[in-house]
């Protein structure tokens, strides 16, 4: 399969060095610049509601050993998400899924990573599959797609909605051949979504041979950044989006 799509550049759970990861202020600081989409992370509170959210623990909230599920929605409403960014800044509460997806989702492409920990029920995982594809609605193309590093989270996602464009997400320690038995064994996922580190020519040779899309996480060196440039992935992940925008648009200036 021959590459010809401009690589395009995801606000990393919004612009998360400008506001608070996973904010309302970050994603739309985010839209500030000429991005072309956004990635978030959904988890599920204790009442079965999809929050935005991407640490396993609550530090960043003042709660070291405790975790998203341990508390109702109301609960976390209550509770100041955005206070470790900058203690001048003014409060904001946690974003619901629906809350997302309602104010970006006809603004920009989104990538939603569900979060399915391990000290979770299966039942949860499923609960949280449903809502997210749900919440996302009627799929065109792959303008809305949704991920996990759960393989079988992603395989329920397939029979729940198999017209949903699905990713894979791979650790560092995976390697070329476990990609090679993942498109194998589940040829529905619509790509993966690999730590820059092993991103190299093999391995963007392999997705393209299977025709599946290529996302990089999370390129925020000039290095990371060109290495995904010249290997031509389809997605870029950055927490600097507009560095990621000018070096592309170097390239393409340059031509």
């Amino acid at each position: 399969m021959m590459h010809t799509r401009q690589t395009l550049i995801y606000a990393h759970r919004g612009a998360n060095r400008e506001a608070a990861e996973n904010t309302r202020s970050a994603f739309d600081h985010a839209l500030q610049y000429p991005i072309d989409g956004m990635e978030t992370d959904v988890q599920l509170s204790r009442d079965e509601i999809a929050v935005l959210w991407h640490d396993r623990f609550l530090n960043k909230v003042g709660l070291p050993d405790q975790h998203i599920d341990d508390f109702d929605h109301a609960q976390l409403q209550a509770m100041n998400f955005a206070a470790h960014f900058s203690p001048q800044i003014p409060p904001e509460t946690i974003m619901t899924l629906q809350a997302f997806v309602d104010a970006y989702r006809l603004r920009t492409r989104l990538l939603i990573e569900i979060k399915n920990r391990d000290w979770e029920s299966v039942t949860r995982h499923q609960i949280k599959v449903r809502q997210t594809l749900d919440m996302a609605g009627p799929v065109a193309g792959d303008t809305v797609m949704a991920s996990s590093f759960n393989l079988a989270s992603l395989i329920y996602a397939h029979q729940y909605r198999p017209d949903f464009p699905l990713v894979c997400n791979f650790e560092p320690e995976q390697t070329l051949a476990d990609a090679q038995r993942v498109l194998a064994e589940q040829p529905f996922l619509h790509g993966l979504c690999l730590p820059i580190e092993n991103l190299d020519e093999a391995m963007t040779g392999l997705l393209r041979d299977h025709g599946k899309c290529i996302a990089v996480y999370t390129c925020n060196s000039d290095d990371e950044i060109n290495r995904a440039l010249n290997l031509g992935v389809d997605i870029l992940i950055s927490d600097l989006p507009q560095h990621a925008l000018a070096l592309r648009n170097l390239r393409m200036n340059a031509r």
